[in-house]
């Protein structure tokens, strides 16, 4: 993305109607991706990538939270059997325990059938080259299809990344050499924080494949991704990855929606997938059901569901990870970032 063509995108989204009372986001009406639906299961292009993925995807950290990994792997296996080819993780997810899970999971034949995603927090060459090579191993893979720096949460973030030595050095190195296929970066604080990584990826002529950030029905009203970085991406042919829709389990809290709802509500942006907790069979049976029932809400609809959860909305109590450090992985462990602070440089 020229940087020039960038600001021009950004101008757009940044006037783009706020939500109030019943009126419907502009970016719900954005064409979403071409799909195709195959054994009860929809698949949607990933920005310009030329991959279909499903339409909703298996969170990394849901799988990793079982006592017994027998019951992780199994819970993988079965959610790819029934259709779903996105697979997501992080190098740090209990503390690699997810990587190492889905890695045993995906041998006899089942990494072949995967879109296989992962994340590093690294921001320097040296940390992010580690942490690349440990999902290798981890994942038990030669390749993975989508490689993310992780919680890009604070301004200074894209300073760090660009530098010189800095994390995308090692990650261009890395598809170089045949061992990730696709570059993007995920982010639940602030859409100004994605907008600004997007600009400094701009000003040194690099252009992301895919973005993930948070896309639920308490988002289009505060701090709205949707409202201001789901236009731009959909201009740009960045393939969109929506997360948090239901929020582990915190939107539903609020007693305003269900949780097909939630889905449904994702679904029916612009996405390529929706990247959701399963952490048992209960949970990925009901995911598929909405998958199959799925039907893109209407304008009334969506009005309907936007009334219905502004007031709860409003000041983003439903959405601690934006509003605080618990959900900021990072933050805890600047560590992995790869200096003793989080701090430019």
């Amino acid at each position: 993305m020229k940087r020039r063509r960038f600001f021009e995108v950004v101008a757009t989204a940044a006037v783009a109607p706020t939500i109030a009372g019943t009126d419907i986001s502009d970016s719900t009406k954005l064409e979403r991706p071409k799909e195709i639906v195959r054994g009860g299961m929809i698949y949607r292009e990933l920005g310009r990538t030329g991959e279909n993925v499903s339409a909703i995807g298996l969170g990394g950290h849901h799988i990793g939270r079982q006592k017994e990994e027998t019951e992780s792997i199994q819970i993988i296996r079965t959610a790819i059997d029934a259709g779903i080819t996105f697979m997501d993780n992080c190098w740090d997810y209990h503390d690699g325990g997810s990587e190492i899970r889905m890695g045993k999971a995906l041998q006899g034949g089942y990494r072949d059938k995967v879109f296989l995603m992962t994340k590093i927090d690294g921001r320097t060459r040296a940390a992010a080259a580690e942490q690349l090579d440990q999902s290798l191993k981890r994942l038990q893979t030669e390749m993975i299809d989508l490689l993310q720096f992780h919680e890009i949460i604070r301004m200074e973030d894209a300073d760090r990344i660009f530098a010189n030595g800095g994390a995308l050095e090692a990650v261009q190195a890395a598809k170089k050499a045949g061992k990730v296929r696709f570059i993007g970066f995920t982010g639940h604080k602030d859409p100004l924080v994605h907008l600004r990584m997007l600009d400094v990826a701009a000003r040194h002529g690099f252009r992301f494949d895919a973005v993930q950030m948070p896309l639920n029905v308490m988002d289009a009203h505060f701090r709205s991704f949707e409202q201001k970085v789901l236009p731009v991406l959909v201009r740009e042919g960045i393939g969109v990855l929506g997360m948090k829709s239901i929020g582990d389990g915190l939107i539903l809290k609020s007693k305003t929606v269900t949780a097909v709802e939630c889905l449904h509500y994702a679904m029916t942006l612009p996405t390529s997938t929706i990247i959701t907790g399963i952490d048992n069979l209960k949970i990925l049976k009901q995911d598929l059901e909405a998958v199959k029932t799925f039907h893109p809400l209407n304008q009334e609809q969506l009005a309907a569901l936007l009334a219905r959860t502004a007031k709860a909305a409003a000041e983003g109590q439903f959405e601690r990870f934006k509003t605080t450090n618990g959900f900021d992985g990072t933050a805890k462990n600047p560590i992995w970032l790869g200096a003793a602070d989080d701090g430019p440089g």
